[in-house]
């Protein structure tokens, strides 16, 4: 009994690691917002670029939800920056696939923002008489603009190998509250001007606007968890050949396009002898020994830098290749 005790145990301790080990890279791009960009000036007084904030928004409940290993915003940035990429060459799949290449992660999820701002209802109060006061609405009394605020998100999941679309979601949020300001705390219709407030307020979250952009995100990413069993396990072969060598930090001559990863665990290995055929001289095999291992930490296209470990310093010229 104790036996089977101690087999649960490990198991238990092994699953987790597991499915830690089979969770796949992503990357968010900013969502592209020009379908909205007048309503959002109209509510924040000058222009905000709400497609960051809510690509932000989003990185983060992924990480909180776990089921993908997310990218640094730096790092995506870094590569961003070196390929120049406009905002609508981001938004096709083809590039975005290049970049997520470039980046070496397994998908890369870029979107729009559909809607963002108030459902349009209006409701009226009063009758006749205040028609008559105010001479500007006649019987049907004053309308009041007491609205509630909507946000909808449209984001698709892009293999990187392929620049094929796994998936495609639309997230929507609607505020619990209503008011006649956006940016107000709803309920009496308080009023919240947008000068000095941005996504990334404290005090945004607060607001009529901020519950559905959180409802919106959260549809969202719910959605993007429950289709990353979509993303295929590719076996990549990595073979390259160390190019630099700096203390224990490797650069080797193959890199993403050839589908390494950061984090990849590879071997490094030097001949030590070569079998030919005696009548032709033909090399018909290399032998090898195994002088370490090598975990990449970053990757640009043609190349990738790595800390090795090992018994013995590693030279240029030695081989890198996947593990068995």
């Amino acid at each position: 009994m104790s036996r089977l005790i101690r087999v649960v145990c490990v198991l238990s301790l092994l699953v987790p690691a597991c499915a830690a080990q089979q969770k796949k890279r992503v990357a968010v791009l900013n969502f592209e917002y020009g379908t909205v960009r007048s309503s959002v000036s109209a509510i924040f007084g000058t222009d905000q670029d709400v497609g960051k904030g809510i690509s932000d928004m989003l990185v983060q409940k992924l990480v909180e939800d776990g089921k993908y290993s997310v990218i640094e915003r730096n790092a995506l940035d870094k590569v961003l920056g070196e390929q120049n990429f406009s905002n609508s060459d981001r938004a096709d799949a083809s590039t975005a696939a290049k970049i997520g290449r470039i980046l070496g992660v397994d998908a890369i999820i870029i979107g729009s923002i559909t809607q963002f701002g108030r459902d349009d209802k209006t409701t009226s109060v009063g009758g006749a008489g205040m028609g008559a006061v105010t001479g500007r609405f006649g019987i049907g009394g004053v309308q009041k603009r007491d609205a509630k605020a909507v946000v909808g998100i449209s984001a698709r999941l892009v293999d990187t190998t392929t620049g094929e679309i796994l998936a495609a979601v639309t997230g929507t949020g609607q505020s619990d509250r209503s008011g006649t300001s956006m940016l107000g705390a709803g309920g009496s219709g308080g009023s919240g001007g947008g000068a000095g407030m941005d996504m990334s307020s404290s005090n945004f979250g607060q607001t009529i606007l901020g519950e559905a952009v959180h409802q919106a995100v959260i549809s969202t990413a719910q959605q993007l968890d429950d289709d990353a069993a979509k993303l295929p396990t590719v076996k990549v072969s990595i073979s390259g050949l160390v190019a630099d060598v700096s203390g224990n930090t490797i650069i080797f001559n193959v890199g993403s396009k050839a589908g390494v990863k950061v984090g990849d665990q590879l071997d490094v290995s030097r001949a030590v002898r070569t079998v030919k055929d005696p009548s032709t001289g033909k090399v018909l095999k290399t032998i090898t020994d195994k002088v370490g291992t090598a975990v990449v930490t970053e990757v640009d296209e043609g190349s990738a830098t790595a800390t090795f470990t090992g018994a013995n310093p590693p030279k240029v010229g030695d081989a890198v290749n996947s593990q068995q």
